[in-house]
């Protein structure tokens, strides 16, 4: 079976977890900051928040924001189910900008004309969530223009977008965003086999993350509410959570991090040989390329299968042992969020995930094994006169 995408571990990723599995810590030790810290210098940020998940990462994030019940936030329609929940966590009210037909990322145009209606309705939202699919940048400077017009704060959803450029911007350096929260599970351009992060420039709202991350206390002295305490005293300042990250996972984040340029590289010679061996076929719509403003990260290669046919084809090429996937049904079109409220379609993000499938995109993924996909795929449609 060839997976759409798997983890690239090695034998210095290893040895790397075991030495934290001999040492002192295996958790709340100096691991982690080490990961924090060489991250956040990776992509250019201020500051970094390690936790057990992106979900965890989202909803810190919201919580950081002050987000509460009284609350609207948008989410890009299209994108896994995380982005919105880590609102609906908080009791906000949630709405879905439609995307982009072909690329899956927010329509600006479909986000302005929601603000100008909200404007009028005096329901702005508070926070825009925005999802940079498969490791593709969305337009940060357009939303970022709407962002001092209308006031909100803006959330990067990078959980696919690790190493992808915007404008000269490495995604996750908050140069247009308040906080961009990064995912490490094992199909994502880096691992910690579970976890994610929260970034950000701002200092207030890192020690806000840095509190609800670890129940709401805080150790460090200058901190304190009570200042004249002894060595052994800590306080609970705020309600949070135990999302903190194990030093075992932060040393495997590490190690990966060492190697993140080459698993880059290969993502993107991968992309292009997708380019060059289905380019011919008109029935496909292939993902856009790179360009000097906008690099992805190619966390997935999604391919625009004609209407009607995507399943067919999903079900022929898993029967034939490559496990292709669908990335995503509309958020909106789940029983929860259908059950919240009855949502409007939005044609880009339908026409969309009508159409989109998955091809097998990972480092270790062996030209050969591509090559075979592909040339059962273009069969496939060719056969079928798809």
């Amino acid at each position: 079976m060839i997976p759409y995408s798997t983890q690239t571990i090695d034998d210095e990723d290893i040895d790397a977890v075991k030495n934290i599995l001999r040492s002192p810590f295996l958790t709340c030790g100096p691991t982690v900051s080490d990961f924090e810290e060489q991250t956040a210098s990776y992509v250019n940020a201020g500051y970094a928040v390690a936790v057990n998940s992106c979900t965890s990462a989202l909803h810190i994030a919201m919580m950081a924001l002050g987000v509460t019940d009284s609350d609207r936030v948008f989410v890009s329609a299209i994108s896994f189910v995380a982005s919105a929940n880590c609102a609906r966590f908080l009791g906000a009210d949630v709405d879905f900008i439609d995307t982009d037909k072909f690329t899956g990322n927010l329509d600006v145009n479909h986000l302005e004309q929601m603000l100008i209606d909200a404007e009028k309705q005096n329901r702005l939202p508070k926070v825009v969530v925005a999802v940079h699919l498969s490791g593709r940048p969305v337009d940060l400077q357009r939303i970022y223009e709407l962002k001092i017009k209308y006031g909100f704060y803006l959330i990067e959803d990078a959980a696919h977008a690790l190493g992808a450029i915007y404008k000269g911007h490495k995604i996750g350096d908050c140069f247009f965003s308040d906080i961009t929260v990064l995912s490490f599970h094992p199909v994502k351009i880096i691992t910690t086999a579970e976890g994610g992060m929260c970034l950000t420039n701002d200092e207030t709202l890192y020690r806000k993350m840095k509190l609800y991350s670890s129940h709401g206390i805080e150790h460090d002295k200058q901190f304190l509410i009570n200042k004249d305490m002894p060595n052994f005293y800590y306080e609970m300042q705020s309600l949070g959570y135990n999302y903190r990250m194990s030093d075992v996972h932060a040393a495997l984040g590490i190690s990966q991090l060492s190697r993140i340029d080459d698993f880059l590289s290969k993502r993107r010679e991968l992309a292009k040989e997708w380019e060059e061996l289905l380019s011919s076929d008109k029935n496909l719509t292939l993902p856009v390329a790179d360009s000097n403003d906008s690099v992805s990260s190619w966390h997935l290669y999604q391919v625009g299968i004609p209407f009607g046919k995507r399943d067919f084809v999903y079900n022929t090429l898993r029967h034939r042992g490559i496990c292709v996937q669908v990335h995503y049904l509309p958020i909106y079109k789940h029983p929860y969020y259908q059950s919240i409220k009855n949502y409007p379609s939005l044609p880009g993000a339908e026409y969309f995930f009508e159409r989109t499938l998955s091809l097998p995109l990972y480092p270790k993924l062996k030209k050969l094994d591509l090559q075979m996909c592909a040339a059962t795929l273009l069969g496939l449609i060719d056969e079928k006169k798809l």
